[in-house]
């Protein structure tokens, strides 16, 4: 909530227009880099712009590291056996009658989601979700025994922090605080035609992932909060005496311009009062959302898309969100934890899913899995305390009408297939535990969405400056 106090006449106007755009900032989520802003009003378009080549990305963190061996489970008689040896004994295994049957054509063998899946796993042989397999944090192309002999690696390769930022970044040879989401946003906000509404929002906190050089993100408050509650302005009403107030504080923000500090503040908190004014409505959705954490989330995404199609202040052909599903860090009581997360991931998605379909833009809205990491093949304790231990290759979902779904998808490994074998010691594994070397980077994936979001392939290397390393920059997943 934006929450500006206008009662203490022994504010200076340089404190009052310090403490108002503070707080604006701290409500929107808004970082705009000073002398950086160059912020055009919200309404300088009287009319509706009706996007006529809206496309949205939808990112969704599993935070903690879903373990990928228990979400894409081989189901033929040798894949099953091979997943078994690893993990029943333990209990970690998935009993193969529990499995929902799918069989992608390039693998042209069966393989299984995990049961908590269900609700999506209608939309894989309906051609809306696709698997990009063992898909991961990479510096280069690595081979087994490159990566024993000491080749080139990501930094902090199993610590979650790092893992979360080089997945968010794109970037597993420095550090960086800005994003892919961030810097592809910046590739594209010129189709936004000239709107200060930010092309990222945030319905999961401020992250690494919606940083751009140029672009700063929104962040917003998820469902059941109203879109016209999210950014309220407090401390002014209909009275006679709000009226003037809020009149002193336009006047105020008008002057000492040519300071930069007091120019960029008050930017700032011009930028928050268009954003609120263009959330003065809350969109109704006839799809039905569950009540869940990521429910809401995606509910009020749909919203805002909703939201987008009607009010004169948006119109944006492209935007950008981000979500987050927390409870993946499974040292322990992993199938039944894993199982309730990937329900309400499935859900959530499901009734994502129903809304653009509602709002007839399913082909133009993407959603898509991140994580920190993979998990091991081999358990981690026993019984019914069973777990895995940080990894690295993963399975990641996307999903959408735009998606060449039904189909797995990623890079050929030493085994001739993008998912891994299963064979702690084998040839996907660093070392004996079955943590997947992936063949797949998440560079490849993010460039394979941001080249259906309309980056352009002379501008990848900008966005994913170590692309160039890769065999391809688009895995083939988007139309």
């Amino acid at each position: 909530m934006i929450a500006v106090n206008t009662h203490n006449s022994r504010d200076t106007r340089r404190d009052f227009l310090r403490n108002a755009s503070c707080a604006a900032l701290s409500a929107a989520g808004l970082r705009a880099g000073l002398g950086k802003l160059g912020l055009l009003s919200l309404h300088a378009s009287a009319d509706p712009l009706a996007p006529t080549d809206f496309k949205a990305l939808v990112c969704i963190s599993l935070s903690g590291g879903c373990d990928g061996n228990n979400v894409v489970i081989p189901n033929d008689t040798t894949g099953y056996a091979a997943y078994a040896s690893a993990r029943s004994a333990a209990s970690l295994a998935i009993p193969q009658a529990q499995l929902l049957s799918i069989t992608p054509p390039r693998l042209g063998t069966a393989f299984g989601l995990n049961p908590g899946l269900a609700a999506i796993h209608p939309l894989f042989a309906g051609g809306q979700l696709a698997v990009a397999c063992n898909v991961g944090t990479l510096v280069q192309p690595l081979t087994r025994a490159q990566y024993q002999s000491g080749g080139a690696r990501p930094y902090q390769l199993f610590s979650h922090s790092d893992q979360v930022i080089q997945y968010q970044t794109a970037r597993s040879d420095v550090k960086t605080q800005t994003g892919w989401g961030g810097l592809v946003a910046d590739e594209v906000r010129s189709q936004n035609g000239g709107s200060a509404y930010p092309v990222v929002t945030s319905v999961a906190g401020t992250q690494v992932y919606g940083q751009g050089a140029i672009t700063k993100p929104l962040a917003i408050a998820a469902a059941p909060t109203a879109l016209n509650q999210v950014l309220v302005l407090s401390g002014f009403n209909a009275s006679a005496e709000s009226v003037a107030r809020r009149a002193a504080m336009d006047q105020l923000r008008t002057q000492d311009r040519s300071a930069v500090l007091i120019a960029s503040s008050s930017d700032a908190m011009q930028q928050a009062l268009d954003i609120s004014a263009a959330f003065a409505t809350d969109p109704v959705l006839t799809t039905v959302f569950p009540t869940t954490g990521i429910g809401n989330q995606l509910k009020q995404v749909a919203k805002v898309i909703k939201l987008n199609q009607t009010a004169a202040q948006l119109s944006l052909n492209r935007m950008i969100f981000f979500a987050q599903l927390g409870g993946f860090d499974t040292h322990s009581n992993q199938i039944t934890d894993q199982g309730n997360r990937l329900t309400e991931l499935a859900n959530a998605l499901k009734a994502f899913y129903d809304a653009t379909v509602e709002l007839g833009v399913a082909n133009r809205v993407t959603s898509f899995t991140l994580s920190d990491f993979g998990r091991t093949l081999q358990p981690s304790g026993s019984g019914g305390s069973v777990g895995s231990d940080h990894g690295w290759g993963n399975h990641q979902l996307v999903l959408g009408g735009a998606v060449r779904g039904g189909d797995f998808y990623g890079v050929n490994g030493p085994n001739g297939s993008p998912y891994p074998q299963l064979t702690l010691g084998g040839p996907n594994d660093t070392d004996s535990r079955g943590r997947w070397i992936p063949t797949a980077s998440v560079d490849q994936y993010a460039a394979t969405l941001a080249t259906w979001f309309g980056v352009p392939a002379a501008q990848l290397g900008t966005v994913f400056p170590l692309l160039s390393r890769f065999s391809t920059p688009d895995l083939g997943f988007m139309l």
